[in-house]
């Protein structure tokens, strides 16, 4: 379970860092940042952990404390469809971590970042692998960050009916492999990613024989992994 061992022994403001969605075919991938100035009340403490190891009702009743309890400073950010595409998943990825630490009401003196990479910020950075399950203010990042994204999917869902959003969240289930076959890719649909790609290149190659060729002629795919 995570504790507050970190935070105590850096002193100041420490803010916890995750993002969520570098895996899913579509979507944003979407970050938030949580400090905890004067400590975690132990009943909130007990419902944090590693948003992956909880269960959909554990995440958004520990959300909900989250955001009711007073002592949790929240921000949230993301990188669009568009960006991910322009920057690959792990720039994208940073760019929101930056995004969420920027949008805290006061700066802080830390970041303990989740995973062993570091985002650009103006302030110190602590990369802790496995963080989500190790220190308090990333486990409540990552929950934040992922009922967050969650919603904006189930939000997507209903405008665009048939890839089953509202339950994969934008994974690539067996599911969503079948709507992009039967459906094709729309716009929230991540066109860098292999599996997209390649649809669209078979989507392309079925109505019209000579288009693939005539791409890859001109020496780079319109469409790359």
């Amino acid at each position: 379970m995570p504790n507050f061992a970190l935070e105590k022994a850096a002193g100041g403001r420490v803010a916890g860092v995750d993002e969520v969605g570098r895996g899913p075919l579509a979507g944003p991938v979407v970050a938030a940042a949580v400090v905890f100035p004067t400590g975690v009340p132990r009943k909130l403490a007990a419902m944090l952990d590693d948003s992956k190891k909880l269960t959909a009702d554990q995440r958004l009743a520990a959300f909900e404390a989250l955001r009711g309890s007073g002592r949790a400073e929240i921000a949230v950010a993301a990188a669009s469809v568009a960006e991910i595409d322009r920057l690959n998943i792990l720039r994208a990825a940073l760019l929101a971590m930056c995004r969420a630490v920027a949008r805290l009401p006061t700066p802080p003196d830390l970041a303990l970042v989740d995973g062993n990479i570091a985002p650009a910020l103006p302030c110190a950075v602590r990369c802790v692998v496995g963080g989500d399950g190790r220190c308090l203010s990333i486990a409540a990042a990552s929950i934040v960050a992922k009922v967050v994204r969650d919603r904006a999917m189930a939000r997507l869902a209903v405008r665009w009916p048939g890839y089953g959003w509202e339950t994969n969240v934008g994974y690539a289930t067996e599911y969503h492999r079948a709507a992009l076959l039967r459906l094709g890719p729309t716009r929230h649909h991540r066109p860098a990613f292999a599996s997209v790609a390649q649809l669209t290149l078979d989507l392309l190659s079925a109505s019209a024989p000579g288009a693939v060729q005539a791409i890859m002629v001109q020496g780079a795919p319109a469409i790359s992994d």
